[in-house]
């Protein structure tokens, strides 16, 4: 048995303990915010947390749920423009490694989201009818952050624009992402002046226009893929795109899935055919050559 006993001169008021079942606050912990920064100002958490207004009368229980779900979307989305941004303004000041650590947390912010239908799966069909109709015509189609990100990966369609033409905010940020080359564009142009032959139709393209399918860069590709230790950092980078794409797509899917299982086949409330509208989604790609390499490389 130890003999060893608390030593008498310390003393423990400051400390971290349990007593009873609560824990002590220590001495140092700032409790006085009067005029100092708090954690909620710093947020503003008045603001956020009175931004999530029920319209159902009476005030269905499910109805805050639904909004979290798509409140938190846009925050995430926020963050991804914010990253993708950045990671495109670097591509075109030739600093690929900055770059790469945007796409980084940019793909740990997609597997977030798309683990977060699963809460909005919990939402009954039975539970979702009874509120669904105040939403009117507001659907997640009318997301321009969502639309932003299309546009900076490749995506581009000038008609989306014609949604949001009563919101002068989204349609200019729209037209910006519009007009401006994509992440996609950016390492392309990358490689070119790192004297990769990049065709010059490519260089030269309207960046207005959504990326499609060019079979002469795909002999590019397949050279990095075909000597890697060569070519680490084109080919690192090739891979990291792939890696948005795979997750972009299991968003979707994830997406169309809730949907399917919340309303079946019933439209969207912005007017889209839903699930079937989901489902097309699936077949738009920002990166073909990336994929069609795979098939051009020996093995």
């Amino acid at each position: 048995m130890s003999t060893e006993q608390p030593d008498a001169g310390v003393d423990d008021r400051a400390s971290d303990g349990v007593e009873g079942n609560t824990r002590r606050i220590e001495a140092s912990v700032v409790t006085d915010f009067s005029d100092r920064m708090s954690y909620g100002g710093y947020l503003d958490l008045p603001t956020l947390l009175s931004a999530q207004r029920p319209i159902s009368r009476p005030e269905h229980h499910d109805e805050l749920l639904f909004i979290i779900q798509h409140q938190t979307t846009e925050l995430w989305l926020k963050l991804v423009l914010h990253e993708l941004e950045t990671a495109r303004d670097l591509l075109r000041a030739d600093e690929l490694a900055r770059a790469l650590k945007c796409v980084a947390r940019v793909k740990h912010i997609q597997k977030t989201l798309t683990e977060q239908w699963s809460v909005l799966a919990t939402l009954t069909p039975a539970e979702y009818a009874q509120f669904r109709g105040v939403l009117g015509n507001a659907s997640g189609f009318q997301s321009y952050q969502y639309r932003a990100v299309e546009f900076v990966l490749g995506n581009k369609n000038a008609r989306m624009l014609k949604v949001f033409e009563a919101d002068a905010d989204a349609t200019a940020m729209l037209t910006t992402a519009l007009e401006t080359p994509s992440l996609y564009d950016e390492f392309l142009r990358l490689l070119a002046r790192a004297g990769y032959p990049i065709p010059e139709s490519v260089l030269e393209r309207d960046v207005t226009q959504a990326w499609t399918f060019v079979p002469e860069l795909v002999p590019v590709f397949a050279q990095i893929y075909a000597h890697t230790d060569q070519h680490w950092a084109a080919y690192e980078t090739c891979e990291e795109l792939v890696d948005l794409e795979d997750n972009f797509q299991l968003w979707r899917f994830r997406h169309l899935k809730t949907v399917e299982r919340i309303i079946g086949s019933k439209p969207g409330t912005g007017g889209s055919s839903g699930a079937p509208f989901l489902q097309r989604a699936l077949e738009l790609t920002f990166f073909p050559e990336l994929y069609a390499v795979r098939t051009e490389i020996p093995g």
